[in-house]
C-alpha cells in the first residue's frame, strides 16, 4: 500500500493544475473580451505616452 501513498500527491497536483488550466481557458473570451482588451490597450497607451515625453529621451 506505500505505492498508494506515494501516488496520491501527485495525482492530486495533476487533477488541480487540470482545473486551474481548464479554469484560466474558460475565461478567455466572452463577454467581457472587448472591454479587457480596451483597458489593456489604454493602459498601453498611456505607458508610451509616458515613456515618449519623458525628458531626455
Amino acid at each position: 500500500m506505500d505505492y498508494v501513498s506515494a501516488l496520491v500527491p501527485p495525482v492530486v497536483m495533476a487533477g488541480f493544475f487540470i482545473a486551474l488550466v481548464v479554469t484560466i481557458v474558460k475565461s478567455q473570451g466572452g463577454a467581457n473580451k472587448a472591454k479587457e482588451d480596451a483597458a489593456v490597450d489604454a493602459v498601453i497607451a498611456r505607458a508610451e505616452t509616458a515613456q515618449q515625453t519623458r525628458p531626455g529621451n
